[in-house]
């Protein structure tokens, strides 16, 4: 049976604000070994374009991909190579992602989520709606805070979640990136820390990290009085790993349009890499982890 190819999908405006992303999107490329599908997506023709100027609408699509083109072959240097597909669409590019993200073949969806108003650029709101409902993880970078390789992966974890589907892909990222693995679990209680469960279920964790021939460190983060998400945003700023990875919140399931309050406050509080995973099942979680 021939092997299904896996694609990282990176969504890039071709402008001065996309060529960090780009840059972003090609070092994970490089690293993971696969191929890179880099999408532009441009504004909808109106309902008259569409069904009376059809010729017009078309040549808008044949010039954006010009564009694309070009722009990528400028960062990249060279010839554009073959695992590196170009790809313009017209739309709303949230409904374009999402449609996207239920392809068994894609690992993941590569998203700017600086505060920017340029063309194409995501609003918070556009990319908690991403997040929330994406079949596939959401990888969300910053512009300006781009990282060059990955040596540290964190992941925070909770004693009432489920952290198998994380843990997968914290394994898998950090076997391609030879990278340690930091287990963040946080303390609410005003109790020994070596007496806690956190630490108990964090050593756990540790343990079948280690047989996985995996470097593995645990950091308990004292709460208290202070919000889960404000302790684990001070870590980030203070150790900087260059990826966190964490669970969208199971309210979503409810809303099923908003992530959780301490996801949307880590995606968007943290200027690192922050790649987060829905609770929907994917394909890919079977069939490529």
């Amino acid at each position: 049976m021939k092997q299904k190819e896996y694609s990282i999908l990176a969504l890039i405006s071709p402008n001065k604000e996309g060529e960090t992303v780009l840059k972003e999107a090609l070092y994970l490329q490089s690293t993971l070994q696969v191929k890179l599908v880099i999408l532009n997506v441009i504004k909808e023709p109106g309902f008259f374009e569409r069904n009376f100027q059809t010729e017009e609408s078309e040549a808008a699509i044949n010039d954006a991909k010009t564009e694309l083109t070009n722009f990528v072959k400028k960062v990249v240097g060279k010839k554009i190579p073959k695992d590196i597909v170009l790809s313009v669409r017209a739309g709303n590019p949230v409904n374009v992602l999402l449609e996207k993200s239920k392809a068994d073949r894609l690992e993941f969806i590569l998203v700017d989520k600086s505060s920017n108003t340029y063309p194409g650029a995501l609003s918070k709101d556009e990319i908690n709606e991403l997040v929330s409902l994406s079949r596939c993880p959401v990888l969300t970078v910053d512009k300006d805070f781009g990282v060059p390789e990955i040596k540290n992966i964190a992941i925070p974890i909770d004693i009432a979640q489920s952290t198998k589907k994380r843990l997968l892909w914290a394994k898998f990222l950090a076997k391609k990136h030879q990278a340690k693995i930091t287990i963040l679990s946080t303390l609410k209680a005003d109790i020994d820390v070596n007496k806690s469960l956190a630490l108990k279920n964090a050593r756990k964790i540790q343990q079948s990290l280690w047989e996985h021939d995996l470097e593995c460190d645990i950091k308990i983060l004292k709460v208290y009085n202070q919000e889960s998400h404000q302790v684990i945003l001070d870590y980030m700023k203070e150790e900087k790993p260059e990826l966190l990875i964490i669970r969208t919140h199971q309210e979503s399931i409810f809303s099923n349009t908003n992530i959780g309050k301490f996801a949307a406050e880590i995606v968007h509080g943290s200027k690192l890499p922050v790649f987060a995973v829905n609770y929907t099942p994917n394909p890919v979680d079977s069939l490529f982890l």
